[in-house]
């Protein structure tokens, strides 16, 4: 088990640290919109807001098979994981998430789901920045939640290594 927690708290920090560079290039892609008056740009702007969202899933999903052992299915498995993750599984870990995260992680969560079910054409720019002007506060409370999350993992481990030591 220590193993495992360990391991996984290194994927955590490594999807954080990608995580950041999708806010920074979303926030990038915005201002050259901007700047240029080319609405072009956004295209590269929906799809980091997608990648944002996409890669804390990915996260969730392996805290999910890795701690809880559960990971929903069905139709609505994408919004059972955010929900997953802003509840505390009994005896097992706490929260991952509040929800207040959980909250902006939804509006990103429904975002994904129109990229990958419209013409991005058909994305309205008024909607992309202000997913993307929301984008670097919404990171923020993921990396503050996931943070106290991988010391939880931590202390779980240190918890499970003093009590083998014991047995020897």
């Amino acid at each position: 088990m220590k193993a495992d927690y360990l391991a996984l708290n290194s994927r955590i920090s490594e999807a954080l640290a990608d995580s950041e560079r999708v806010v920074s290039r979303a926030e990038f892609l915005l201002a050259k919109a901007k700047n240029n008056h080319d609405d072009s740009y956004m295209d590269g702007v929906a799809l980091n807001l997608h990648s944002f969202y996409t890669g804390i899933e990915r996260v969730f999903e392996d805290i999910a098979r890795t701690v809880d052992k559960s990971l929903p299915s069905g139709q609505s498995w994408h919004q059972d994981l955010l929900l997953q993750m802003s509840a505390s599984a009994e005896k097992v870990r706490q929260p991952v998430i509040s929800r207040e995260t959980r909250y902006c992680l939804d509006e990103y969560r429904g975002f994904r789901h129109v990229v990958r079910n419209v013409y991005s054409f058909n994305l309205k720019p008024s909607r992309l920045a202000e997913l993307t002007q929301q984008l670097r506060e919404c990171y923020q409370r993921v990396v503050k939640d996931l943070q106290e999350f991988m010391k939880f993992m931590e202390q779980l481990t240190e918890i499970n290594q003093d009590n083998s030591n014991k047995g020897d």
